[in-house]
């Protein structure tokens, strides 16, 4: 249960230890209730003083050294069930600082990543990459543009292992969050970037229909909308309803 032998700066190693003795229980409550929000989000909301960038790191670093430890067959029950789990938890947790709890989250999804590949355990790793694309989505420490380049390289590994024909609604929501993150690009041709989204907002239409999706076929026209206005071309006067 210790961490590894290097400390982070400016942190006391009484003060990283409590952090550890945190982490165990979160995830332990995590793991116990299946990732029952009703539970962990109250547990959350009463040590908030916990949610911060040290969390982040003793989550990586004692992560890394435990999944290490683990047989191939405990590994991946503990990087799911644990570790994925309450980062998805932490990633949509409303209180706290959200910049923390980002790290916290792009932490535990970079961890789990080390466990699964694209070939052995290809529908993990791409729930995975997409929930990282959706983490440096929204990430606010570091360079903007760059979380954003990460969260495009991660949509696309997702959507190199999805396919419209094998999961069609997972391919569609995978299109929709590459659209939005082509949108907002900084780097390379503005004009480039929005033909891009363009692309991945009309591939995604192709699965949400309005009569099977309509929250979700209403949402993506709407993106698809705001991505014509924006690039200047001239949208369609005849829409379909």
């Amino acid at each position: 249960m210790n961490l590894p032998p290097s400390t982070i700066a400016n942190t006391s190693e009484e003060d990283l230890q409590a952090h550890l003795q945190f982490l165990m229980r979160v995830l332990e409550a995590t793991a116990e209730s299946q990732g029952d929000a009703r539970v962990i989000y109250p547990l959350l909301a009463n040590n908030t003083q916990y949610l911060n960038r040290n969390l982040a790191e003793v989550l990586r670093r004692w992560a890394t050294n435990t999944l290490a430890e683990l047989s191939t067959d405990a590994a991946p029950f503990f990087a799911v069930n644990y570790i994925a789990s309450f980062s998805n938890l932490i990633q949509q947790f409303p209180l706290g600082d959200k910049a923390s709890n980002m790290e916290i989250a792009i932490a535990g999804y970079e961890t789990v990543l080390t466990v699964f590949t694209r070939d052995a355990s290809p529908k993990y790793w791409e729930m995975m990459q997409n929930n990282l694309g959706l983490a440096y989505s929204d990430r606010i420490l570091g360079d903007k543009a760059q979380n954003l380049e990460s969260a495009i390289t991660s949509y696309s590994a997702a959507l190199s292992v999805l396919t419209k024909n094998a999961f069609p609604q997972d391919w569609a929501m995978a299109q929709n969050n590459l659209g939005n993150a082509y949108f907002v690009k900084i780097l390379g041709d503005k004009a480039q970037n929005l033909e891009s989204a363009i692309t991945s907002y009309s591939a995604a239409l192709s699965v949400y229909t309005k009569d099977a999706f309509p929250q979700y076929w209403a949402m993506t026209q709407m993106n698809l909308g705001t991505a014509y206005t924006k690039s200047g071309f001239q949208i369609p006067q005849k829409i379909v309803v």
